[in-house]
């Protein structure tokens, strides 16, 4: 027998364990940026204009359903723990519809090994407001799929932001390529995003040797980076773990990054590997320089190849 204060019957419950890391999957909810590429069953798009995640604080939003009906949302966070729970009153619906107002507690559990169980629970004013919300906006299958399209999105930005890998040939002979990576006077005009400089850049390329770089970008914050060469093998290949610091000079991650060099017909085929093999400090933190470490990369890249041609 159904007690008098069972909620049951007013709530539909979504429950998946994601192999991810509780905090990516807090990021993948709280950053508009990301909600915007998995929020909503199979087939809608988003369109958030304000997501302000704070007590009190406007969720507003459109889904964009696949025959180009438009579904205005707006809720009002009521409770906000960070990497734990989030609580939000949502009340909105289709023009010419019933209003639909249910609350959702969102929670995030660590379960170990970079996996997390995320729990959705909306809880309606009555039975029949759930079955008919159930009913008319098939809210059921309609979580269950953006729910399947959370662990894509999850998988996906996991992937990019724990392994990069780039190959690029370079009009220049080899040797040249290598003591563009070896030597500090080279590495110094190239390392880093565009429009950053390097006012430290101390190079020990040698198996043990350590690096040491601080990159200024343009705004003028400094971001100090330490490492050690693991394997020198010129003008073949280097193997260095590098890890970006915080404040006090201790480590946020850890990057392993192999760098092969082939000379074919004169110019060169390099090959780069980035992977993310240890994570520690505040998880927010590391969480925002992964992301920025493909774009970075990237352009540091085309600035050695900028650098090459001009040495030659």
């Amino acid at each position: 027998m159904q007690k008098k204060d069972d909620p049951s019957d007013r709530e539909i419950v979504i429950s998946r364990v994601f192999n991810a890391p509780r905090e990516l999957a807090w990021q993948a909810m709280t950053d508009p940026r990301h909600v915007v590429k998995w929020w909503g069953p199979r087939g809608f798009t988003s369109t958030i204009r304000e997501m302000d995640l704070r007590p009190g604080g406007i969720w507003s939003h459109v889904m964009h359903g696949p025959d180009g009906t438009d579904y205005p949302n707006e809720s009002r966070f009521t409770e906000v723990v960070k990497y734990e729970r989030i609580v939000y009153q949502h009340g909105g619906g289709r023009p010419g519809s019933a209003i639909v107002d249910f609350e959702a507690t969102w929670t995030f559990e660590d379960t170990g090994n970079n996996t997390c169980r995320v729990t959705q629970r909306m809880l309606f004013p009555s039975a029949e407001a759930r079955d008919r919300v159930a009913r008319e906006y098939g809210a059921i299958e309609g979580a269950k799929d953006t729910f399947e399209r959370l662990s894509g999105h999850l998988a996906e930005t996991a992937r990019l932001t724990q392994q990069f890998t780039a190959t690029r040939v370079l009009d220049a002979p080899r040797d040249l390529v290598f003591r563009m990576w070896t030597e500090p006077g080279h590495l110094a005009q190239w390392w880093g995003p565009t429009g950053f400089t390097n006012p430290v850049c101390e190079v020990d390329a040698r198996p043990g040797g350590a690096i040491r770089i601080h990159m200024r970008a343009p705004d003028g914050n400094v971001y100090p980076m330490g490492g050690v060469f693991r394997e020198v093998v010129p003008p073949e290949r280097i193997v260095f773990l590098s890890y970006a610091l915080d404040e006090a000079e201790r480590p946020l991650f850890e990057v392993l990054n192999t760098v092969v060099l082939e000379e074919v017909g004169g110019k060169t085929v390099q090959t780069l590997t980035a992977r993310v093999v240890k994570t520690s400090g505040d998880p927010s933190r590391f969480l925002r320089h992964l992301e920025g470490m493909q774009q970075g990369w990237t352009q540091s890249l085309e600035r050695l190849a900028a650098h090459v041609s001009s040495v030659r």
